[in-house]
C-alpha cells in the first residue's frame, strides 16, 4: 500500500455561503490518496484499476473522466445507479445535494441505504448513501452538499462540469439549467425522472464537440448545438413529429399540472385524474394536439405511481445516464439530443431530438 494510505476518512468543510438563506455546505469523506490535485497523468494505481476501460475508450478518455466533478441533486434510486456507475468508471468527484431524512419508502429502490438507517430517523438520503458510495472506488472523492437546489448560486455551480437533477419541480430545473447556461465555464446539465415503469432523461450539452468513429474509416468530428430545457418544453406541439412518443407529452402536462398547483413531483395522486384531465384538454386546445395524443391509461399509470420508482426501471436509466455522462466527459460517441423516453410496458428506448428545427425559431 502506497507510503501514507489508509482506510480512515477526513471530513473537511468546503464552503459555507454567508446568505443565510442560500447556505450551502460541503463535506468531503475523502480516502487518503484519492484526491488528484492538478495532475495530468494516470498514477500507476488508477492505470492498474481501471486497465479494462481505458481499453475501451483510451488513456485521454479516462484522465478526463478523472478530472470530472459531478454534483447530483436528488437521490433516489435512479440517480444511485448512475452515481454507482460514474464512480466505479473513476470520476474525479461526486457530490450528493438531498437533505431530506431517510424513510421506509426510499428503501424500495435505494439499494445504497441500509435498512438500519431509517430506524434511527437522523440521516439524510445524501448522506446515508454517501457512506455507501465511498466504498465503491476509494480513488472517487465523495461529497454531501447540504443546501437547497432551488437556491443554488452561480459560484456553486462553477465548481462542477456535470449537474444532475432530479425528484426536482420544474422551476428548479429551469432554475439550475439557466444557472448552467450563464457560465463562461461549460457546464453539462441533465435531468432525469423515473415514474415506476416509465423513465425520462433530458439532455443538455449547450455547444458540444465530439469524435465519431466513421466505417472503416478515421475518426470524424462533429458539432452539435442544444436547446435548453426551456426552449425544448416551449416547442408548439402542432410543430412536433407526429411520431413523437405520448410520453413526452404526458409529462409535460403533469409536470404543468404540479407547477400550477405549487405540488412537488409525486404529490399528485389517482384522485387529482379529474384535474389532471382538465389540465390536458386545456393544453391540447391550445396546442391544437388530439387528446387522444395523451392516453388516459398513462396519465393514470404516472398519477399511481406518485414516488415510487422500478429497480429495474432504475437500473436502466441510471445505466444510460451513466454512459451519457461519460460521452460527454470523454467528447467520444454519439450523445443524446436531448429527451430520452423509456417505458416498461413495450421495453422501448426513444429518443426525441427536440425542438427538431434551429432553437433560434423559439428564442
Amino acid at each position: 500500500k502506497p507510503e501514507g494510505q489508509h482506510r480512515g476518512r477526513q471530513e473537511t468543510v468546503l464552503r459555507e455561503a454567508a446568505e443565510p438563506a442560500n447556505r450551502l455546505r460541503i463535506r468531503v469523506f475523502r480516502a487518503m490518496g484519492g484526491d488528484r490535485g492538478t495532475e495530468e497523468e494516470l498514477t500507476a494505481q488508477e492505470t492498474a484499476l481501471y486497465d479494462r476501460q481505458i481499453r475501451v475508450w483510451g488513456v485521454d478518455a479516462q484522465k478526463r473522466l478523472s478530472k470530472a466533478h459531478v454534483l447530483v441533486c436528488g437521490v433516489n434510486g435512479t440517480t444511485i445507479e448512475f452515481c454507482k456507475n460514474i464512480v466505479l468508471a473513476g470520476v474525479g468527484s461526486l457530490s450528493l445535494m438531498d437533505d431530506h431524512i431517510v424513510t421506509e419508502d426510499d428503501l424500495s429502490a435505494n439499494f445504497l441505504i441500509p435498512h438500519d438507517v431509517c430506524m434511527h430517523g437522523v440521516s439524510s438520503r445524501a448522506e446515508a448513501c454517501c457512506e455507501s458510495l465511498k466504498d465503491f472506488n476509494p480513488m472517487v472523492r465523495v461529497a454531501v452538499a447540504i443546501g437547497d437546489p432551488s437556491l443554488i448560486d452561480e459560484g456553486f455551480v462553477d465548481r462542477f462540469d456535470i449537474i444532475v437533477v432530479s425528484c426536482a419541480s420544474l422551476k428548479t430545473k429551469l432554475f439550475i439549467n439557466d444557472n448552467c447556461r450563464k457560465r463562461s465555464k461549460h457546464i453539462a446539465f441533465y435531468s432525469v425522472e423515473c415514474k415506476d415503469s416509465c423513465g425520462e432523461i433530458f439532455v443538455d450539452l449547450q455547444n458540444h464537440s465530439y469524435l465519431q468513429k466513421k466505417p472503416g474509416g478515421e475518426p470524424e468530428q462533429q458539432e452539435l448545438t442544444y436547446a435548453s430545457l426551456q426552449e425544448a418544453i416551449s416547442v408548439p406541439w402542432k410543430n412536433l413529429p407526429k411520431k413523437t412518443t405520448k410520453l413526452y407529452y404526458a409529462m409535460r402536462v403533469l409536470e404543468s399540472y404540479e407547477l400550477s398547483e405549487g405540488r412537488e413531483p409525486g404529490e399528485t395522486t389517482l384522485s387529482d385524474l379529474p384535474a389532471v384531465l382538465a389540465q390536458r384538454k386545456d393544453m391540447c386546445d391550445r396546442m391544437s394536439l388530439s387528446e387522444s395524443q395523451i392516453p388516459t391509461a398513462l396519465l393514470e399509470r404516472l398519477l399511481a405511481a406518485g414516488k415510487k420508482e422500478h429497480p429495474p426501471v432504475c437500473a436502466i436509466l441510471g445505466g444510460i445516464l451513466g454512459q451519457e455522462v461519460i460521452k460527454s466527459i470523454s467528447c467520444k460517441g454519439d450523445p443524446i439530443k436531448n429527451f430520452f423516453y423509456y417505458d416498461a410496458a413495450d421495453g422501448k428506448g426513444i429518443m426525441e431530438d427536440i425542438p427538431p428545427t434551429p432553437v433560434e425559431q423559439f428564442a
